[in-house]
C-alpha cells in the first residue's frame, strides 16, 4: 500500500521523536558546530531515523537535514526539510522543551508538515489544508487565539537585520509590555503553539526559505489560519526576511507597528 505524504510526515516525525525521548537524560557525545553551538548524538540518531523513513517511502525525493545537509537529485521538485531536534541546548541541559520538525516543500509550497513534542507525545500536523493536534492517536483541530497575550521570541543568533532590528530590544519596550508578555522557549515548538492558541504570536529574525527549523511550523500555522509575514509585513521569503506569525490580524498589526522602524 502506498503511503500518503501526510502519513509519511507523521511517521517520520514520530520516528525522530521516539529516538529523542529514548536518549533523553543519557550521557551524550557532542559535536561542535561553532563556539556556541553543537549537535548531540541524539540529533544525529534522530535525523538518521527520520531520513531513513522518508527514503524508504520516497527514494527519488530530495532531503535537507540540519546535520547531514542536502541529499538527493539536484533538480528535485520535492524537498523534505528535517530538523531532528530543535532545542538542542535545552535538551543537553535536560530541559524537556524541544521539537522534531519535518516538512515537505513541493515547488515553492509547503504541502505537509509535522512538529512532534517527544515528551508530551503531541504532534502538530497539517495535510496542507487542515491543521490538527494528534494526542494519543486522536486528532483535534487547531484553533489560534490571541487570548493568552503571550508572545514568544527567538533570541538565538544570527541577526541579519541587526543593529536595526533585534528581538531582544522589544522585551523591554513599554509599548510591548503594556499589551503582551514575552516568552523565550528556545525551540520552534513555540511556532506550532501559535496555531494551537497557546501563544498569541512568535517573532524571529532570519531567512525562512527552506529553513529546516521553521518549515513545519509555518505549514501548520498557515493551515490553521494564522497571519504570517516577514518583519516588514510582506511575503515571508522576500525583503528583510524574519517572521511575525500571530493568531489574528489585530495582534499581528500591533507587533508590526512595534517592529516598524527597527528594520533596516
Amino acid at each position: 500500500m502506498t503511503i500518503t505524504d501526510t502519513e509519511l510526515v507523521l511517521a517520520a516525525a514520530r520516528s525522530g521523536a521516539d529516538v529523542v525521548r529514548s536518549m533523553y537524560g543519557t550521557s551524550l557525545e557532542r559535536f561542535d558546530k561553532s563556539a556556541k553551538d553543537f549537535a548531540t548524538a541524539a540529533d544525529l540518531a534522530s535525523e538518521k531515523a527520520i531520513l531513513g523513513v522518508i527514503h524508504d517511502a520516497r527514494p527519488d525525493d530530495a532531503m535537507t537535514g540540519e546535520e547531514s545537509g542536502r541529499t538527493g537529485p539536484a533538480d528535485a521538485e520535492r524537498m523534505w526539510l528535517v530538523d531532528p531536534l530543535c532545542g538542542t541546548l535545552n535538551y543537553a541541559a535536560r530541559t524537556p522543551l524541544v521539537s522534531v520538525n519535518v516538512a515537505l516543500r513541493v515547488g515553492r509550497d509547503l504541502t505537509v508538515g509535522a512538529s512532534a513534542d517527544p515528551f508530551s507525545g503531541e504532534v502538530f500536523w497539517t495535510d496542507g489544508d487542515r491543521a490538527h493536534l494528534r494526542r494519543d492517536g486522536v486528532d483535534e483541530p487547531l484553533t489560534p487565539s490571541p487570548e493568552s497575550r503571550l508572545v514568544d521570541f527567538n533570541l538565538d543568533p544570527p541577526f541579519p537585520n541587526a543593529p536595526g532590528f533585534q528581538a531582544s530590544r522589544l522585551l523591554a519596550d513599554p509599548a510591548f509590555t503594556e499589551r503582551f508578555s514575552p516568552r523565550v522557549v528556545s525551540t520552534t515548538l513555540a511556532v506550532a503553539w501559535v496555531a494551537a492558541g497557546r501563544r498569541a504570536a512568535f517573532v524571529t529574525d532570519g531567512p525562512m526559505w527552506d529553513n529546516v527549523h521553521f518549515a513545519s511550523g509555518l505549514a501548520v500555522c498557515r493551515a490553521a489560519g494564522c497571519v504570517m509575514t516577514n518583519l516588514h509585513g510582506g511575503p515571508l521569503y522576500d525583503g528583510a526576511g524574519g517572521l511575525v506569525v500571530a493568531a489574528d490580524g489585530e495582534t499581528h498589526a500591533r507587533l508590526l507597528d512595534l517592529v516598524a522602524g527597527r528594520v533596516g
